[in-house]
């Protein structure tokens, strides 16, 4: 089958477009923790949107003056606020005077005494072509659903002209409870407009039976048993993520479970989003949970250690690709963050630079930089590597590679069609050796200033490499 990748970016986050690869391997690379800001974002189920210039925060925190009763399925203190940045890196969170918190007006409070719905509200930015103005920001919010819990009902839908003054739009869930789980929705509950589905994509939290869930499922790791029980002697489950999509972001499909963990692991938030230049790569960091365990001890089984994963899909499918099953962020030295439910960053990678995205750990107030493009690697060490990727059709006459290589290092592209041979003038002698760092490096070949006869027509690229890192490609 001949791919058809147009002029898009092309991640190799998933082997989607590898075909075969001789000496090398994909790299998952984690973020770095840039120095904690003087005014930073910290705060529960946050989330980033970048709209225009401004940055958008919105995030989960207590009214001081509650002193009711306090849990984790929602209760009246809790509040919904919002905060902005001009440059990704230092955040204001200015007086919007809508709500009155704590005896006062003067906070930057964007909902409140509503429960359940300041326990997850889950912005996000409508890019849908002819999108009211009246809705142009959508948020899903709702009830932890439970059985045991008559007035669980599920998640509701709200619309916003600003992304600060939100209504609910309708007074019924959107996304129902549905009685046959046992648990559902306590947890960020993303949503968002999918240009590639020409939909609504929703990823919330759902349980599933411990026992056969995931890939491996039937091999258990070592101590555990498939098929175990709590301690009150029902089956156990385990936190999971089940996606639905809709036309009008009121009637929603049937929920499909994706179930992506390994045995053991609770995916306690999903964070599921499309990547900014590559809009069909969905981007997900969920949250890990290792229930009873805080740092290396065994504890309470209602307590657990968390690290952050990578993970993909693709649109319209049911299944995450995990190519990497260890830690995208670990908890690392400081202390705090071994704690309990100790480690989740906000909805949504954003840049910050030319040559850089942040991730924001809204536990602690850290942003995590990287690369742009940065998560996943073809990489090649000290001795010479190649791979080929499937045949697919582009557009556009120039290609550009996101590469870095050492100074001994290189890479060269060779341009070929599905048979192996190599189109004539881009061969790899051909190719201009590539030593560079750049997010956008134009490869060239002798005699060659472009590919446009090339365009439309099967090609596969053949990539050498030494000493070498590559993250993404792309057609121009």
């Amino acid at each position: 089958m001949v791919l058809n990748i147009g002029s898009r970016l092309e991640l190799f986050v998933d082997g989607f477009i590898i075909e075969l690869m001789k000496n090398l391997e994909l790299r998952l690379h984690s973020p770095e923790r840039a120095p904690l800001p003087v005014f930073p974002l910290i705060g529960s189920y946050a989330t980033v949107i970048k709209d225009g210039s401004l940055y958008r925060a919105y995030y989960r925190e207590e009214n001081p003056s509650y002193k009711g009763r306090r849990d984790y399925s929602g209760h009246p203190g809790e509040i919904t606020c919002y905060a902005e940045s001009k440059d990704g890196k230092e955040w204001i969170f200015p007086s919007l005077g809508l709500f009155e918190v704590n005896g006062t007006r003067e906070n930057n409070v964007i909902l409140a005494g509503q429960p359940p719905f300041s326990h997850n509200f889950s912005p996000f930015l409508d890019i849908r072509s002819g999108v009211d103005e009246g809705e142009r920001f959508k948020a899903l919010a709702g009830h932890p659903g439970f059985q045991r819990k008559v007035s669980a009902d599920g998640l509701h839908a709200f619309v916003s002209p600003d992304g600060i003054r939100w209504r609910m739009k309708s007074s019924s869930p959107v996304i129902p409870f549905d009685p046959s789980w046992s648990h559902a929705f306590d947890s960020q509950n993303v949503s968002f407009w999918s240009q590639e589905e020409n939909c609504y994509v929703s990823y919330f939290r759902t349980l599933a039976p411990y026992a056969g869930i995931g890939k491996e499922s039937s091999v258990p790791e070592p101590g555990e048993t498939a098929g175990r029980t709590g301690e009150s002697g029902r089956p156990e489950e385990l936190r999971t993520i089940s996606r639905a999509t809709s036309s009008d972001f009121v009637h929603w499909s049937k929920p499909v479970a994706m179930n992506p963990n390994f045995p053991g692991e609770h995916l306690y938030t999903n964070q599921v989003h499309p990547y900014f230049r590559a809009p069909h790569i969905y981007i997900a960091f969920p949250t890990r949970y290792m229930a009873g365990r805080v740092g290396s001890q065994k504890t309470d089984p209602m307590l657990g250690s968390t690290d952050i994963l990578f993970m993909t899909s693709r649109p319209g499918s049911n299944q995450f690709d995990r190519l990497f099953r260890e830690a995208f962020i670990r908890p690392g030295l400081d202390e705090e963050r071994w704690a309990s439910r100790a480690n989740y960053v906000a909805l949504n990678v954003v840049p910050t630079a030319d040559s850089e995205v942040s991730i924001y750990h809204a536990s602690s107030g850290y942003r995590y930089v990287m690369r742009t493009d940065g998560f996943v690697s073809v990489r090649a060490g000290a001795e010479e590597g190649e791979f080929t990727t499937r045949p697919f059709t582009f557009e556009g006459n120039t290609l550009l590679l996101n590469v870095s290589t050492s100074a001994a290092g290189m890479m060269k592209v060779e341009l070929r069609d599905p048979s192996g041979t190599a189109y004539k003038g881009f061969s790899l002698d051909e190719c201009e050796p590539i030593v560079c760092d750049r997010i956008e490096h134009l490869v060239q070949w002798k005699g060659n200033s472009g590919l446009g006869s090339l365009a439309g027509k099967p090609v596969c690229l053949r990539v050498l490499m030494k000493e070498a890192d590559l993250y993404s490609f792309c057609f121009r």
